[in-house]
């Protein structure tokens, strides 16, 4: 893909767009973004259409060494992530009236620059080639002039409707169109800026369980020590993961952001090396976490001994005092109380991330993307981890309570929170 060739008359007005671009409330306090920019620019107006590597940003940019592998390290790739969306947000709204429009195809390290068409021009061409009437053909005989003047009014009268109609409607479509977008909430942005400047769309792998029987005769969990593997059923999930995959799509339809959704049993090493990955699930049902990074401090396990043998609970490694060794769900029926752990880890590939939400049930998964998608529960997680601005969020891990009533979540607690190492 190649970038617009810049004529010696525009460079300076394409370099003063890009300064207008850095000094941007957009890209305020963005300096390795800032910094990104004014290269890629250098290199667009300095060598039009000549393809940039990304070891040769890697180096000369972000100061990687000379044995930089970017199969191994996605930060150039997330970096450019970052800069094109906030390039969409500058247009969005700040500059919405900029007669520049730089632009970062995907796909590419080449910045692109192009003119802003003017509405109104825009407009009156797309009206004046609809408002043209062809000459006729042939000369009409005098005897039948003036019927065909008549018709001919007719016709221009209609005409003139349908043409009143379509402007109507298309300079509405316009006006719409250009209109600033709807922001998300703050918290929303701060807490999922590495999801939402990743290379590509986050993959949301939800737990499917492996079970045996059907669900006509009775369905079982499978168990490795006596079930045969070629009778497992894998395509069933809870309800609090479709509920949680709902919210998650909403907060992430408020960034302008897309997700793209798998079950945990077709997950594969390539795709956890390659995307930042959101589960949805405990371990018990969505073992593709035992082979992944994940919580360290809080840790799901099944009760070895007593009453509660069995049970799945999330193990406080730990225990600081006044805490619990083990969070436990009340044992029900009816459920009325789960515990949940979000964790936010490392990706297996250095610049990606991967974000737990998982309960030690269905309902408990559920409330647990449910306080990662509402602004007042965020605030009160980014303020107990300190977290003041975007990019200052580091990895931690966080135990929920929650009070489930006939099935349903109502009321979330916070009640356990690590800051873990990188």
């Amino acid at each position: 893909m190649s970038v617009t060739p810049a004529r010696v008359a525009q460079t300076p007005e394409y370099l003063q767009q890009i300064e207008k671009l850095v000094n941007s409330s957009t890209l305020h306090g963005s300096e390795s973004l800032c910094k990104l920019l004014r290269y890629l620019a250098q290199h667009a107006l300095e060598h039009p259409g000549v393809p940039l590597k990304e070891y040769q940003i890697a180096t000369e940019v972000f100061g990687r060494p000379v044995d930089f592998d970017p199969h191994l390290d996605s930060t150039i790739r997330v970096q450019a992530g970052r800069l094109r969306l906030k390039l969409a947000d500058y247009y969005a709204a700040e500059g919405t009236d900029d007669r520049i429009i730089v632009g970062l195809p995907k796909g590419t390290y080449l910045l692109t620059f192009r003119p802003k068409p003017n509405q109104r021009q825009v407009t009156a061409e797309k009206v004046h080639r609809l408002a043209t009437v062809s000459a006729p053909a042939k000369p009409v005989t005098l005897e039948r002039q003036t019927d065909r003047q008549l018709m001919t009014l007719g016709l221009l009268t209609f005409s003139a409707f349908v043409l009143g109609c379509l402007l109507m409607w298309y300079v509405g479509r316009t006006t719409a169109s250009v209109s600033p977008v709807s922001k998300a909430p703050a918290q929303m942005q701060t807490f999922w800026e590495n999801f939402i400047f990743g290379p590509e769309d986050p993959w949301v792998v939800f737990s499917n369980g492996a079970f045996i029987g059907r669900p006509e005769t009775g369905m079982r969990y499978f168990d490795p020590s006596h079930d045969k593997a070629e009778k497992i059923l894998d395509h069933y999930t809870g309800v609090g993961e479709v509920l949680a995959v709902h919210e998650l799509d909403r907060v992430f339809h408020l960034l302008h952001r897309d997700i793209r959704v798998k079950r945990g049993s077709m997950l594969s090493l390539d795709d956890a090396k390659n995307n930042n990955l959101i589960f949805i699930g405990s371990p018990a049902e969505n073992p593709s976490l035992l082979e992944l990074p994940g919580s360290r401090e809080f840790v799901f396990r099944r009760v070895a001994s007593g009453p509660r043998k069995g049970d799945l609970g999330v193990l406080n490694v730990h225990a600081k005092k006044g805490e619990p060794d083990m969070f436990l769900a009340t044992s029900g029926p009816p459920l009325t109380e789960d515990y949940e752990v979000i964790a936010l880890v490392n990706g297996l590939t250095q610049g990606l991330h991967t974000l737990i939400l998982a309960g030690t049930t269905t309902l408990g998964t559920e409330a647990a993307a449910e306080y990662v998608s509402r602004p007042d529960s965020l605030q009160e997680l980014l303020s107990r981890l300190g977290v003041r601005s975007a990019g200052d969020l580091k990895p931690f891990e966080a135990v929920l309570r929650t009070k489930v009533t006939r099935g349903v979540p109502v009321e979330t607690q916070l009640v356990a929170l690590r800051k873990t190492a990188p």
